[in-house]
């Protein structure tokens, strides 16, 4: 390593560091597990809708071999159905109001935040980042827009073989934004900044510290002010551990080689301190609504959201094998996933998968959150999308839902 690099990562690892100091303890998570659910199962369903989203359920979770499938279905906010099959853990049925891991979802928070802070005119999308974080790499090429629409060009440390390697081999370890950083590489970018398109999860580490830095506020409270509160989410907490509020829906993976337990493993790699959250099904739905209708958001806001200047861009070079052409029916908004007029976000966490998604035409959310067997496919990262999918194939068989190229 050159002294100019390591000189580089130390300021961003001194920048980075102060996120926990900022952050304080899980209080917030021990918070929400005192407030009482509202996300209970509807009653039973006999016919109409309900009865297609629940056979739809059973349906799916059996054929995808998955050992819970709880799920959210409202249309104009009413509740089509809701409910849980299969079991958290041995001889413990799941429930509509356990937590579970919902990660990409608070990066949907924090696009939604940014846009919020431009409608506001506190910030301009095209500032630079070296406003704020002056010691990142290429931060005065690199805007705030770009992080919001992962165009920023830094590689993602998720797709690094030696992260990937020491994440399994230490699934408790808790990871600092810093050292997440320097798995990114990022003096290297895969492209000039704004040219191109690539999911990075660097891209998000960093802009959850410039809201902060932005606002003078922890995320986790800017988080709770400015989204949770306004949507109406109960049951949606950030931990700066691996704690999840009870009752928690349990997880299990393969990813090791054999068949064990993930719940607990540390989620701190996700995305930035303060918005690494859990939540319940319910809240799940709930912010598919919200973020997808834009709620918060002026009509300019909203636009943004849903096209922040992607469409056009995406090309894969020999740098960038993930890039890939966006389209006007296929592209990634700000911090969202927009396919044929569905806002979508997919999170998933060794052995949680799910997905939340809405299509304003139909004022229609579907929330999906699923765990695996051992015998559930490893080839489909997310297969809550999947079960969700089904569900859209029933209710919206001229526009169903599905993720495309993402």
């Amino acid at each position: 390593m050159t002294r100019k690099r390591t000189a580089l990562l130390c300021a961003a690892a001194l920048l980075l560091s102060s996120t926990p100091l900022l952050a304080g303890t899980a209080g917030s998570a021990d918070a929400a597990g005192r407030r009482g659910s509202d996300c209970v199962a509807s009653p039973a369903a006999a016919h109409g809708k309900a009865r297609v989203i629940e056979d739809t359920v059973r349906k799916s979770r059996r054929e995808l071999k998955l050992r819970a499938v709880v799920a959210r279905v409202t249309e104009n906010g009413r509740d089509l159905w809701t409910g849980a099959v299969g079991t958290s853990m041995t001889s413990v049925p799941a429930r509509p109001d356990m937590r579970f891991r919902a990660g990409s979802v608070g990066i949907s928070y924090m696009g939604t935040i940014l846009l919020q802070l431009a409608d506001e005119h506190r910030i301009s999308l095209d500032d630079p980042i070296s406003r704020w974080l002056p010691w990142v790499p290429h931060a005065r090429e690199i805007t705030l827009r770009m992080l919001g629409n992962t165009t920023s060009g830094f590689q993602d440390y998720v797709k690094n073989p030696d992260f990937q390697k020491a994440l399994l081999a230490h699934p408790f370890k808790h990871w600092t934004p810093a050292e997440l950083l320097g798995y990114a590489n990022p003096e290297t970018l895969l492209y000039k900044p704004g040219t191109n398109i690539s999911y990075s999860h660097a891209n998000f580490l960093l802009l959850g510290e410039a809201l902060q830095r932005i606002t003078h506020t922890r995320l986790d409270h800017l988080l709770e002010q400015r989204i949770y509160r306004p949507l109406g989410l109960h049951a949606t907490s950030n931990s700066y551990t691996p704690d999840i509020p009870t009752p928690v829906l349990h997880a299990f993976t393969t990813a090791r080689g054999t068949y064990e337990e993930s719940t607990f493993w540390n989620p701190s790699w996700t995305t930035a301190p303060g918005a690494v959250i859990t939540q319940d099904i319910c809240d799940l739905a709930r912010s598919g609504e919200g973020i997808g209708a834009g709620q918060t958001l002026t009509r300019q806001g909203y636009r943004t959201l849903l096209d922040p200047g992607t469409v056009g861009l995406g090309e894969k070079t020999p740098q960038c094998p993930l890039c890939f052409p966006q389209t006007r029916a296929a592209h990634f908004g700000m911090s969202v996933i927009v396919v044929n007029g569905w806002i979508i976000q997919n999170p998933s966490f060794l052995g949680y998968a799910a997905i939340m998604a809405y299509l304003p035409s139909r004022h229609l959310s579907i929330a999906v959150s699923a765990t695996d067997t051992p015998d559930t496919s490893t080839a489909v990262t997310n297969l809550a999308t999947n079960v969700a999918e089904d569900i859209s194939q029933r209710l919206v068989p001229n526009n169903p839902l599905t993720l495309g190229p993402f």
